[in-house]
């Protein structure tokens, strides 16, 4: 189990995206892991998440919702927050095979979820983290973001949003460091995951790289309990290994 103790006493965590798969994995393993006195389990529909997490309403299209949220959390106490919502295909929109089927709705709406939300949040939610002492702000991006390591194409509405929110954890980083020198920032990616995200595109995946949610969380809980400052602004898949935006 990751240990946050270094975190400092009455650490507060913040988990978006919190009804999701690997979301809701955040939230029942940050749920009494060492360092972690409190979990805030946010998700649109504000529903409770089980344990002793304190459930909230967070909708990423909605920045009021974003901004109260937000001030519902003691401030100073928050110390670990994960984005972990994201947005690959719903019963309107499908990744695109080849740039014929390019929308101009489905791009505005994988940006906004993937993109422009963690942004939000982050405007929201980091005035709220402490000025001093260690503290992590991380987002799920995905390696399919990553414009020099792409070999495939495809996918041009969720690719070019990943591209972005990684562009936006690099320029937090940047910002952040010069008044936070403790304050990690980061996107990780947690792999192919059995969720409803990847559930059409699982087929050729073979079973040995695929996770359970569970496992994939264990994963990037570890990595984030070890980041260090110097790391700020970089993105990290689920063994810990840095890949390139």
């Amino acid at each position: 189990m990751a240990d946050f103790s270094h975190l400092g006493p009455g650490a507060a965590a913040a988990v978006v995206g919190a009804s999701g798969g690997i979301g809701g994995a955040f939230v029942r393993l940050l749920d009494g892991a060492p360092g972690i006195d409190r979990v805030h389990a946010f998700s649109r529909g504000g529903a409770p998440v089980g344990g002793t997490a304190h459930p909230g309403r967070l909708d990423l299209e909605d920045e009021a919702s974003i901004a109260a949220a937000a001030a519902g959390i003691e401030e100073g106490a928050l110390r670990l927050v994960i984005v972990a919502s994201g947005l690959l295909h719903d019963g309107a929109m499908m990744p695109e095979k080849t740039w014929r089927d390019v929308s101009p709705d489905a791009f505005a709406r994988s940006f906004a979820i993937n993109a422009t939300g963690p942004a939000l949040v982050a405007k929201h939610f980091l005035p709220r983290m402490p000025r001093r002492g260690p503290a992590v702000y991380a987002v799920l991006s995905a390696r399919v973001g990553s414009i020099s390591d792409n070999a495939a194409g495809g996918w041009y509405a969720y690719r070019a949003a990943k591209a972005a929110v990684n562009q936006v954890i690099r320029c937090l980083a940047i910002e952040e460091a010069r008044r936070r020198r403790e304050l990690v920032i980061v996107g990780l990616q947690p792999g192919t995951v059995r969720t409803a995200l990847s559930a059409p595109f699982r087929g050729a995946v073979p079973a040995e790289r695929l996770m359970d949610p569970d496992v994939s969380a264990a994963h990037l809980l570890d990595v984030l309990a070890g980041l260090q400052p110097g790391q700020s602004g970089r993105l990290f898949d689920w063994s810990g290994a840095e890949f390139p935006p």
